[in-house]
């Protein structure tokens, strides 16, 4: 499932887009490595609510600044930076960047479209420049999101290699900016990617009955930051605590509005 709700109209305060040097790279041992069983929120749409207790936050990366980051880390939290890196968005100040020729067919989500990402030549430094303003506010990590184009109806003739390379090049991108990054959906390719990510993010994998396609990430001691939308808490908890996931009820809208195990 492509999941990619938020609007330009927001209101959470627009972020700046970064040029202001930003943190140093990090080798791998010094990344943020999320353990099993971390608990996490995830909102991104309506004022973010900085309440919730939870120790990291997943939070839209254009529509905050780096000053709400840096509150985020004075309140003790990791903050991931979500960014949709294989889908198109007609809303982004950098939509214009994109060349009509690598967008695709919609991936059901108004305003959004499938991405070539077979054209890494030209995909590759328009992310780069995404990356770049996560690192510059101070995010710890990505959540890049539409990275299963191959299995959808994207306009292009996409294959499973051309997702994996071109997952692949989205984990180089953050590891050299010193970000760690998750995997989000694309179950099939789990075992090939594992070692590639530090993470995963999965919806509904409860309801599909899928949620032990995860165990590779908890075996390599990477943690699953798992959401519901149609089943409450009592329906998957029990899988997600013998699993070792971190998991979430969410609207699908995804506010602040949480329910956890």
């Amino acid at each position: 499932m492509v999941l990619a709700l938020v609007t330009a109209c927001g209101t959470a305060p627009v972020g700046d887009g970064g040029g202001e040097g930003g943190t140093k790279d990090r080798a791998a041992g010094e990344r943020w490595q999320p353990k099993p069983g971390t608990d996490w929120q995830w909102q991104l749409t309506g004022r973010l609510d900085r309440t919730v207790d939870a120790p990291v936050y997943d939070i839209e990366g254009f529509d905050h600044t780096k000053a709400t980051v840096a509150g985020l880390h004075r309140d003790g939290r990791k903050v991931i930076c979500y960014l949709s890196v294989g889908a198109w968005e007609d809303w982004r100040p950098d939509a214009e960047d994109f060349p009509k020729s690598v967008i695709g067919r919609s991936n059901g989500w108004e305003g959004e479209r499938w991405l070539d990402i077979r054209r890494t030549d030209v995909l590759e430094p328009l992310l780069a420049k995404r990356f770049d303003m996560c690192r510059d506010k101070g995010f710890d990590a990505i959540e890049p999101d539409n990275v299963d184009g191959y299995r959808n109806r994207s306009g292009f003739p996409l294959t499973a290699a051309d997702q994996l390379e071109f997952n692949r090049m989205v984990a180089r991108l953050a590891h050299e900016r010193g970000m760690a990054v998750g995997l989000k959906n694309d179950l099939d390719q789990i075992p090939q990617l594992v070692k590639d990510f530090d993470f995963a993010v999965n919806e509904q994998c409860a309801q599909y009955g899928e949620c032990d396609r995860l165990t590779p990430f908890i075996r390599a001691d990477k943690a699953v930051f798992h959401v519901e939308y149609e089943l409450s808490p009592d329906r998957f908890c029990a899988t997600s605590e013998k699993l070792k996931l971190s998991s979430l009820e969410k609207k699908m809208d995804l506010t602040a509005w949480r329910r956890t195990c």
